[in-house]
C-alpha cells in the first residue's frame, strides 16, 4: 500500500484491495472524502459512498494536515468488524467479554443469528490468516485485516476464492463497517 498526499488530491499509486475504488490505483480528491481518523491504530479515510480506505501508519501527518487544509472532520467510530472477528483473537474470550461484545452488536443492528453466520463464512480464512499465516493477533483484528486476509499472498487461493467476486466482497464489507450503534 502507498499513498501520497498532494496540494488538492490523494493519490494511491498501489492499493492492494481488490474491490476498492482505488485499486490498483487511483485519486481522491476532498470532495469524496466524508470524514478521516489519522489517530486510529491504522489512519482511514471515509469516502462519501461509504468506503474505508486506509492510509499507512507513516502517512497520518500528512493525512491530518490534508483534512485540516480541506475541513475534513475527524470522526473516531467502532471499528465492527473487530466485534465480529474477535474469536480469531490468539486469546481466550470469556463469557462477560462475548457478551459485551454481541451487546455493541446489536446496538449496531445485527441480530445474534446474523453474527454467527458473518462468522461462519470468515472463520477459514480469518484462522488461516491469524494462525495458518502466524499473524498471531490477540489483541484485535478488524475491517484492515480482513482485507488483508482475502488479498494477501500468504493465504491459500482456494479460500480467497471462496468469498466470492473481489469487488462484490469488498462492498459487503464495506456495509458492513458503516453499520454502527
Amino acid at each position: 500500500m502507498e499513498v501520497r498526499f498532494t496540494e488538492d488530491h490523494i493519490c494511491f499509486p498501489r492499493y492492494d484491495f481488490r474491490g476498492a475504488t482505488v485499486h490498483p490505483r487511483g485519486v481522491v480528491t476532498p470532495a469524496r472524502i466524508r470524514d478521516a481518523d489519522w489517530t486510529a491504530i491504522r489512519p482511514e479515510i471515509r469516502t462519501t459512498r461509504g468506503e474505508t480506505l486506509f492510509v499507512p501508519r507513516d502517512g497520518k501527518a500528512d493525512l491530518q494536515e490534508f483534512c485540516h487544509r480541506h475541513g475534513i472532520a475527524r470522526v473516531s467510530r467502532p471499528d465492527t468488524w473487530g466485534d465480529l472477528l474477535e474469536p480469531f483473537l490468539d486469546t481466550r474470550i470469556d463469557a462477560d467479554r462475548e457478551r459485551a461484545t454481541l451487546d455493541r452488536l446489536r446496538g449496531a443492528g445485527f441480530a445474534r443469528d446474523e453474527v454467527a453466520t458473518i462468522r461462519q463464512r470468515l472463520a477459514p480464512l480469518m484462522l488461516a490468516y491469524n494462525f495458518g499465516a502466524m499473524v498471531w493477533e490477540w489483541v484485535a483484528l478488524g475491517l484492515f485485516d480482513l482485507l488483508n486476509a482475502a488479498n494477501a499472498p500468504v493465504i491459500d487461493p482456494a479460500l480467497q476464492a471462496a468469498l466470492g467476486d473481489p469487488a462484490t466482497f469488498y462492498a459487503w464489507t464495506m456495509t458492513i463497517a458503516e453499520r454502527t450503534p
